[in-house]
């Protein structure tokens, strides 16, 4: 169910440039006087990575009409910021690999990697001060606040074999949805769109992030090793029991039940036991029912998202963006 690399690249055609940019830009930002920091910065950019993030708010600002070079910088900084979570969860996850890499952690240390972070963090913001927009800079830390939190809600629920389908849902929207939609925003923000325009874009990317992370999620139970950069069952191993395995678990009956919570104890899972699970998966049709739920996100909004910004169509049609906008729980 992952994207062929050729087909991203054909998506990513008419931003080519500007995603070349921002590897560029990742580059130059990294450089400092602590030669540890670029060479991290360098092991990290050569891991590889979709840059979905940056490609996000790179389209939506084409989309609202803007071709200058503060997209491509903006771009950077939600790549750091993206960046800096990405060395942190795997610390707290303790993730060997990452894209079929060594982690960072792994090879430098918790310490090291943990202030590489830290300096991921601050730099991303640093650099978004280089434009003096105070609300973009704003929006960039409310999606980081969010991001955090979504991170120590989701250390509650770790090895919660209860938790609930919305309680997932929550830690979805903070973790991965908000950046999405932020991205978009910003793109919106950059070109001459209105505020509800500005709107359709954040909803719309919001619920794209929601839907990446649902096929995120499921790779673990559909895709080999290899493509996924780690071993196979790597979510349940650490405790973290998402869409597909909620959906068994409602679904699959005592065995199932019985199963799941031995190894989300045990932290461990046998190939007999992995081999159970997939099976379990395909008869309750639980790893259809969670695809289902990813592919209907971003449509709906869609259509509604570019009749409303500046180079579509106009309609006469008021679209109902509230269907669903991003949630927040005090």
């Amino acid at each position: 169910m992952s994207v062929p690399s050729a087909d991203l690249a054909q998506i990513f055609e008419p931003i080519r440039e500007d995603l070349e940019a921002v590897e560029q830009e990742f580059v130059r930002h990294i450089q400092s006087r602590v030669a540890l920091i670029p060479e991290m910065g360098r092991y990290i950019q050569k891991s590889g990575g979709k840059r979905v993030r940056p490609a996000v708010l790179l389209m939506a600002s084409r989309l609202s009409g803007y071709t200058g070079e503060r997209a491509v910088l903006y771009a950077s900084v939600v790549e750091f910021v993206h960046t800096a979570t990405l060395v942190h969860d795997d610390i707290i996850d303790g993730a060997d690999l990452r894209r079929g890499r060594l982690a960072v952690h792994s090879r430098w240390g918790n310490d090291i990697t943990v202030l590489l972070g830290d300096y991921l963090y601050i730099k991303s913001m640093a650099m978004a001060l280089t434009q003096d927009s105070l609300e973009i800079i704003r929006l960039l830390c409310d999606v980081t606040l969010r991001m955090i939190e979504g991170e120590l809600y989701q250390l509650t629920k770790t090895g919660d074999v209860g938790i609930s389908e919305d309680e997932h849902f929550e830690i979805i929207r903070r973790k991965t949805a908000f950046l999405f939609g932020g991205c978009a925003q910003i793109g919106g923000m950059l070109g001459a769109v209105t505020a509800e325009q500005e709107i359709a874009l954040r909803d719309y990317g919001f619920n794209l992030g929601i839907a990446f992370q649902l096929v995120d999620d499921l790779l673990d139970y559909t895709a080999d090793a290899e493509v996924l950069g780690k071993p196979a069952g790597s979510d349940l191993r650490e405790g973290k029991v998402t869409l597909p395995i909620i959906s068994l678990l409602k679904h699959g009956g005592d065995e199932a039940g019985a199963l799941i919570r031995a190894v989300v104890q045990d932290r461990a899972v046998t190939g007999d036991q992995w081999r159970d699970i997939l099976r379990m998966l395909h008869e309750s049709r639980a790893t259809e029912l969670a695809y289902e739920r990813a592919v209907e996100y971003p449509p709906h909004l869609a259509r509604r998202t570019v009749r409303r910004t500046p180079h579509s169509a106009p309609s006469h049609r008021t679209p109902n963006v509230e269907r669903r906008t991003p949630h927040v729980t005090p």
